[in-house]
């Protein structure tokens, strides 16, 4: 193995992985910010306009199972690539359809068309089980919480930078612009994440052509602990056939598909419910919720490598519960702020409580469970949103504060799989 080398170190593979992350999960809030816009020229229900703005979320969530073993099998840096192209392809897609169609010729009939393109866009959504396999393998299981969270939680900024800066930029150069900027934003990260990216080191030395064993023995010294079990469909199946996973699904479910619900429902929230503007709209979400939910995100993970992810989980589906409730009787802005800062709290300290059990209870098959729990997991961010925009249609504006209910409800069947997992799970 002398004639063979290998690159990069774990603070660079967490950079590349974060960077990644950021760029792919921005596309989320594609329409969020942007739903009066759309809405006006489409004449959208509520429910086609939850629908739309859940559209990243149906490809992207999906897709998480299968690259998260795809990365188990390769390495993560060529899935990213991929999924950051056919990302690139859907945004372009949807900035020809402006520049062509808007305002004038966009109506309702559009309305396929441009769910399509928003959710071929969705595919970044899809890359966070590959950087987070991608994390996993080059920090030690005692810092995964940490890692993690560093991983996650900056990332998962991205939706609140662009639920900033979409209205900023619809207001000063229109809507099919704002849309080829994203697009040339997208290309250009994606072209820099190519470059930069580095894959652990078990997988480079593979695909030297190192033998499986040989490489495992090389990574080790230097430094690697965490190795994939199998190939992808081994990954899958052994993360499938666990009865932890499937709890970890479901407190994905909530957490981080109720996160990236919450982030393309609230600004239709605070101008619908609350009457503000696009821009101050999607600032109150983007500081209120998506850059709170990150930072408790990133302090989530430390705080479960010290006290436990079950213990962190109950304390984070609990806050989640109490939000719920507190925007249900907000009538003021300023109450209904509080609400959602506790919504953002738990989710982030759920979120990381999530995967820092993850590792410990399926530690062979990262990618394979980090696909599963993600994938189905993330696809809450499209279920929850044409649930809330029913809850308008039947009971006009009311239903945007009775519409909580529903994580309410989320919240507290919860907080009972999280005691669960604390008495009957023994970690591996």
């Amino acid at each position: 193995m002398g004639e063979v080398s290998v690159d990069g170190t774990p603070r660079r593979g967490l950079a590349g992985a974060t960077f990644g992350f950021f760029l792919g999960l921005g596309v989320v809030v594609v329409y969020g910010p942007a739903a009066e816009e759309f809405t006006r020229a489409m004449e959208l229900s509520g429910v086609l306009l939850g629908l739309l703005v859940a559209a990243p979320n149906l490809i992207g969530s999906l897709l998480r199972i299968p690259v998260g073993a795809w990365a188990d099998e390769i390495g993560p840096k060529r899935p990213f690539v991929v999924l950051l192209v056919l990302s690139t392809v859907g945004m372009a897609g949807l900035a020809t359809l402006l520049v062509g169609f808007h305002p004038d010729g966009l109506d309702r009939r559009s309305f396929p068309l441009v769910f399509l393109f928003g959710a071929l866009a969705g595919c970044g959504v899809g890359v966070f089980p590959v950087g987070s396999a991608q994390a996993s393998y080059w920090y030690p299981i005692e810092t995964q919480g940490t890692a993690l969270a560093v991983y996650g939680g900056l990332g998962n900024s991205a939706p609140g930078v662009f639920t900033v800066l979409v209205p900023i930029s619809l207001s000063a150069v229109g809507l099919a612009n704002t849309y080829l900027l994203w697009l040339g934003v997208l290309a250009a990260g994606t072209l820099l994440y190519a470059h930069l990216a580095v894959d652990p080191y078990y997988f480079q030395l593979l695909k030297q052509g190192v033998a499986p064993e040989q490489a495992r023995a090389r990574a080790e010294e230097l430094g690697q602990v965490m190795f994939p079990g199998g190939d992808r469909y081994d990954s899958i199946r052994e993360a499938a056939r666990l009865p932890r996973s499937w709890a970890l699904v479901g407190l994905y479910f909530v957490s981080f598909g109720g996160f990236l619900a919450l982030t393309v429902w609230f600004p239709t929230y605070w101008s619908a419910f609350h009457g503000l503007d696009a821009r101050t709209a999607g600032v109150v979400t983007a500081i209120g919720f998506v850059f709170l939910s990150t930072v408790v995100r990133v302090v989530g993970g430390v705080a479960s490598d010290q006290i436990g992810g079950e213990s962190a989980s109950i304390a984070g589906f609990g806050v989640i519960g109490v939000g719920s409730i507190s925007l249900m009787v907000s009538s003021t802005p300023i109450s209904a702020a509080v609400g959602m800062a506790l919504l953002a709290a738990g989710t982030g300290l759920a979120n990381a409580a999530v995967f820092q059990l993850l590792p410990h209870y399926i530690p062979s098959a990262v990618g394979g469970a980090a696909g599963l729990v993600g994938g189905i997991g993330a696809f809450g961010g499209f279920v929850l949103p044409p649930i809330f925009g029913l809850v308008v249609d039947i009971q006009g504006v009311a239903g945007y504060a009775n519409g909580f209910v529903v994580f309410l409800l989320l919240g507290a069947a919860s907080v009972i799989l999280s005691v669960y997992l604390s008495v009957v799970v023994d970690r591996g």
